[in-house]
């Protein structure tokens, strides 16, 4: 875009406050256009998070929160600072076990990830080792582990799930100084695919760091972790009381538990990480509540402000990856609806939280770091509504709402769009798993009843939505030359506006509902509501698309 546009796009998005006072909010075309021209313009480079065009978009909204007469909501004025580390492996110096006089190097039957703690130290850690079965506390009895490496099975016990044992943190608890996952042969034909596995620890990690420097907030004290199969687990069980085939046949027993026992190899893991730290925020304002007795319950409407920022090496002549769709479309439909609070001139009953969030493209980042660390003081956080590439495209007729069908934000989604003639539609894609996949589901995580609302499928929308999705999405197209239809802008501004009007003024916050599986994992104690004919029984939470990075749940490698 040329200059002259993008002063224009600023001149248009800084509107004087004391021209909204009207009684009943007129949502407007060329303040969404404005809001998606700015944010998407190639001056600020495609907002990557840690870069000057992500702090100019980070300015830009919260200029629009400051002449909206909106409260700072941030722990630094409109901003609540998130450290992020960007780790890798140094290749030049590669990770390696000893165990006892044998050496093993990171790769064919060793696995250890880089570590966003240390800088480029080396970490060289030396112990005993003692092998704790599966890692339950009950395995630990009459062992002490402490300053030791601890070395507990893949494989869950008969009866658990699997990621629902943390043992990590069981082994920090006792004390132990590192963690030793043995991957058996069963588990290489399963969940763990090796090959797969030793791509991705070389490849740079990102997340973010809590105010003690422990990664997504997780510190179970142990200082290192690592995987280990075939020679390099023989290795550790030699001249131990069972070798590492009779632990793998213990296992494949029903019901198999392989004991605990001191190993007699002593251990030494090394490994040396690359870290650098960058500072961005998540940008918030408050529209303080009305009602004393619900002005403490916030209502959060969030929509992403980062995208994926400048790639030289790309083919072409363009290297900017703008987002317009993905998300400045996203931002400037929040922007709108939090103006049409303001000119309504009616302030809602609860508080709301306006949140321009970072990082969501590298692993939903800034809304895991914001539902850790609520700026909610005593408050509490009791719904969140999350604006995420909304195909702006089309004049929609139908509204998508993922996650409905899990709580009572659902029927506020369907009034609220029936009062403007639009349709609340099933999730046409359920293959895709994205209720699991954008911010929402931070605060789902948090127990809070979450949506993460799009334009639907009919009139057209699927088709945009197809197409989008195979030419434009996370590429440098996904720009200003697109064709909006700004009045669908609008128009999707108005709908995000009744549904945070409706949850803000209702009486009662919005519920999970009876049975559901994400509210009885995730909010077990909370009150619920009946579950309405129609809507799906309880089941396990889905999971996550299937891919190399479900291992990073371990919290072996976090440290």
């Amino acid at each position: 875009m040329r200059r002259t546009s993008l002063l224009i796009a600023l001149s248009l998005g800084l509107s004087p406050a004391s021209a909204w006072a009207q009684s009943e909010p007129v949502f407007s075309p060329g303040e969404v256009r404005a809001h998606v021209e700015f944010l998407a313009d190639d001056l600020l480079g495609g907002r990557d998070n840690g870069t000057e065009g992500f702090d100019i978009a980070a300015r830009y909204v919260s200029s629009r929160f400051d002449a909206m007469g909106f409260k700072p909501g941030g722990t630094e004025g409109w901003y609540q600072p998130v450290n992020i580390a960007e780790y890798v492996l140094n290749a030049d110096k590669p990770a390696q076990l000893a165990v006892g006089t044998k050496k093993f190097a990171a790769g064919e039957d060793l696995l250890v990830a880089p570590s966003p703690r240390y800088g480029e130290d080396t970490q060289t850690l030396t112990a005993d080792a003692v092998f704790v079965g599966h890692g339950r506390d009950e395995d630990y009895a009459g062992l002490d582990v402490t300053g030791k490496f601890v070395v507990a099975t893949l494989t869950p016990p008969p009866g658990v799930t699997p990621g629902k044992l943390d043992k990590a943190m069981i082994a920090g608890k006792h004390g132990a100084l590192g963690l030793i996952y043995v991957v058996t042969p069963d588990n290489l034909k399963g969940a763990f695919p090796w090959a797969q596995a030793v791509m991705y620890f070389q490849q740079p990690q990102t997340n973010w760091l809590a105010p003690d420097g422990s990664p997504k907030g997780e510190n179970p004290g142990l200082k290192i972790g690592a995987y280990v199969k075939g020679a390099a687990a023989d290795a550790l069980f030699k001249g131990a009381p069972m070798s590492a085939a009779q632990v793998y046949a213990k296992i494949a027993e029903p019901g198999g538990m392989p004991g605990s026992f001191a190993l007699k190899q002593r251990v030494t893991l090394e490994r040396t990480s690359i870290v650098t730290v960058k500072k961005s925020e998540n940008v918030i304002g408050i529209l303080p509540g009305s009602d004393p007795k619900l002005a403490s319950e916030y209502v959060v409407i969030s929509a992403h402000l980062d995208h994926e920022g400048t790639q030289p090496g790309i083919e072409g002549d363009d290297k900017i990856f703008n987002g317009a769709m993905d998300n400045a479309a996203g931002v400037a439909t929040m922007l709108e609806a939090a103006r049409a609070f303001k000119q309504s001139g009616k302030r809602p009953r609860r508080s709301i939280l306006f949140v321009a969030l970072t990082a969501e493209e590298d692993g939903l980042i800034g809304s895991e770091f914001m539902a850790r660390y609520p700026v909610v003081g005593s408050g509490k956080v009791v719904a969140d509504v999350n604006l995420d590439m909304p195909i702006l495209l089309y004049d929609f007729q139908d509204v998508v709402a993922f996650g409905a069908e899990h709580s009572t934000l659902g029927q506020i989604v369907e009034r609220a769009a029936a009062k403007m003639g639009v349709t609340l539609s099933p999730d046409p894609m359920p293959e895709e798993q994205l209720f699991v996949r954008s911010d929402h589901y931070s605060f789902v995580k948090a127990g809070v009843p979450s949506i993460f609302l799009v334009t639907g499928f009919k009139n057209g929308g699927e088709k945009a939505f197809r197409d989008f999705l195979k030419t434009n999405y996370h590429k440098v197209s996904d720009d200003l030359k697109q064709p909006f239809d700004w009045q669908a802008g609008a128009k999707f501004a108005r709908i995000n506006y009744l549904i945070a009007r409706e949850i803000a003024d209702a009486d009662q916050e919005p519920r999970w509902y009876e049975g559901n599986s994400f509210g009885m994992r995730f909010a077990k104690d909370a009150p619920k509501a009946p579950r309405p004919a129609g809507a799906p029984a309880a089941g396990a939470p889905a999971a996550a698309p299937t891919s190399v990075l479900t291992i990073k749940v371990q919290p072996a490698v976090k440290n």
